[in-house]
């Protein structure tokens, strides 16, 4: 099925909605700071709108991105997995978000929903859907990776019995950082290239996964936002930031698309903590709150099976 004017006019419109619902919604749980608007546009076509929330009482950064832009040749991080496709003129829009909290119980989320066109001469345009959401704790409650993974599923059930398992497991695979052997967060869901149930129903998809992302992570900020804290939960949490900005800045193919096709740098690296720390050689004590981080979360697990829910 090919698109049209008519569709793109659709998909534009959910972003935009999306972006004006999440920025409500994150902006009333923080009760402080009130989003910063930059509107942008970019010289070979299209713009955005970036919306950032500082130093909240919730949240130390929250960036919401919207973007639609428009190019002659599409990016490297986009045809990766589609050489054929390399060199047509494109069209990308989509919402971006990550969100950094104040207090280290309270996990840092990140989400992403997007759609591509390229085009051709003489031949049907090619379009696709992507996106998902992942959930990154520095001190892990299991009851909240459960309610992740739950809402994570009821976004997918109304397509199939098996896409939950399946993007699942791709975001498992995609937030892995190879070089410290060990995942970026507790996983969620991650999908890309998708357009083989046919516009509507992909679409459909597209705007459940983003629509479940307020009920998976406001829920978990509430339980946690108020938990008492020391400087020590307060060391750990800018050290595990490094291995956010480690996954951006190697591996994340939207931060690649961004700076490949032209893109606003301070929209693409707003994902970034506000603050962050490395170590040299650090370790985690055995047996602490530190060490059940890496040895019972940064692995992939199938947390609903195994809490029989």
């Amino acid at each position: 099925m090919t698109v049209n004017l008519a569709d793109v006019d659709r998909v534009r419109d959910y972003f935009l909605g999306l972006q004006d619902t999440i920025c409500i919604g994150v902006e009333t749980l923080d009760g402080k700071s009130s989003f910063r608007h930059d509107n942008w546009r970019r010289p070979e076509g299209g713009g955005g709108e970036s919306r950032v929330l500082r130093d909240g009482e919730v949240f130390e950064q929250a960036g919401i991105n919207f973007s639609h832009v428009t190019g002659a040749s599409l990016p490297p991080a986009a045809s990766a997995r589609r050489p054929e496709l390399s060199g047509r003129r494109f069209e990308a829009m989509g919402v971006s978000l990550v969100i950094h909290p104040q207090n280290p119980m309270v996990p840092t989320s990140h989400a992403n929903v997007r759609f591509f066109v390229a085009h051709a001469e003489n031949s049907e345009p090619v379009w696709w859907f992507g996106g998902g959401f992942d959930l990154t704790p520095y001190y892990p409650f299991h009851e909240d990776v459960l309610h992740w993974h739950q809402t994570a599923r009821a976004a997918c059930e109304p397509f199939g019995e098996d896409v939950y398992p399946r993007f699942k497991k791709w975001c498992d695979e995609y937030f892995y950082l190879r070089h410290r052997d060990e995942t970026r967060s507790v996983g969620g869901l991650f999908f890309d290239d998708l357009n083989e149930w046919g516009f509507d129903s992909c679409f459909g998809f597209m705007q459940s996964v983003g629509d479940h992302y307020l009920d998976a992570y406001l829920p978990i900020v509430e339980r946690r936002k108020d938990t008492t804290f020391g400087a020590e939960h307060r060391e750990f949490q800018l050290y595990r930031r490094g291995r956010y900005v480690e996954f951006n800045l190697i591996y994340d193919r939207g931060t690649l698309f961004g700076l490949q096709s032209g893109g606003r740098t301070e929209s693409i690296l707003m994902s970034l903590p506000p603050l962050v720390r490395w170590e040299y050689g650090w370790q985690p004590r055995p047996g602490s709150a530190e060490d059940s981080l890496y040895t019972d979360y940064l692995r992939p697990r199938d947390w609903l099976a195994e809490a029989g829910k």
